[in-house]
């Protein structure tokens, strides 16, 4: 009787522990193929060129609106510096997701959207003394193409682009 158990027990770890690296298999595979995309889709120097604003679209797919990161790094780094603000829902017209960056001098950043579902400024970091970051509601831009960031970027289906 105790080899039977034994066996039972050992049966049950075997299957048990290709039940759970199975589920973990499938766990990965489920998180990369929802892992929100994060492109950068806007880069704008300062006047000077010692500051570099960009747009980071994060998309987390059909059932979430598109989320906007905003970084600001020294000229000459392609990568990285200072995340700033995050917006999420953020339009810049009524058919046109996303924001524009405007930079007003070359210590002061202007994030202009139309409207957000939330916004909010994030401490810089080693660049919070040197930059102003403002959030500035209401601008409509009338000339912003529908649709995501990215998916201007890339081209749009059957217009040639």
């Amino acid at each position: 009787m105790a080899d039977l158990f034994k066996a039972v027990a050992k049966a049950i770890m075997v299957l048990g522990g290709g039940l759970l690296i199975l589920c973990l298999a499938m766990a990965a595979f489920l998180f990369v193929i929802f892992l929100p995309s994060r492109d950068e889709v806007a880069r704008i120097a300062s006047p000077s060129g010692d500051l570099i604003a960009t747009v980071v679209e994060i998309d987390g797919g059909a059932t979430t609106s598109f989320g906007y990161e905003v970084r600001v790094a020294r000229g000459g780094l392609s990568l990285g510096g200072s995340e700033v603000a995050s917006l999420y829902g953020a339009v810049r017209s009524e058919s046109a997701y996303g924001v524009n960056l405007r930079w007003v001098s070359d210590d002061v950043l202007h994030i202009e959207y139309l409207e957000a579902k939330s916004a909010h400024l994030v401490s810089p970091g080693i660049l919070a003394p040197e930059v102003q970051v403002v959030l500035a509601s209401g601008i409509s831009d009338p000339l912003a193409p529908s649709g995501g960031m990215l998916y201007n970027l890339e081209g749009r289906p059957g217009l040639g682009g």
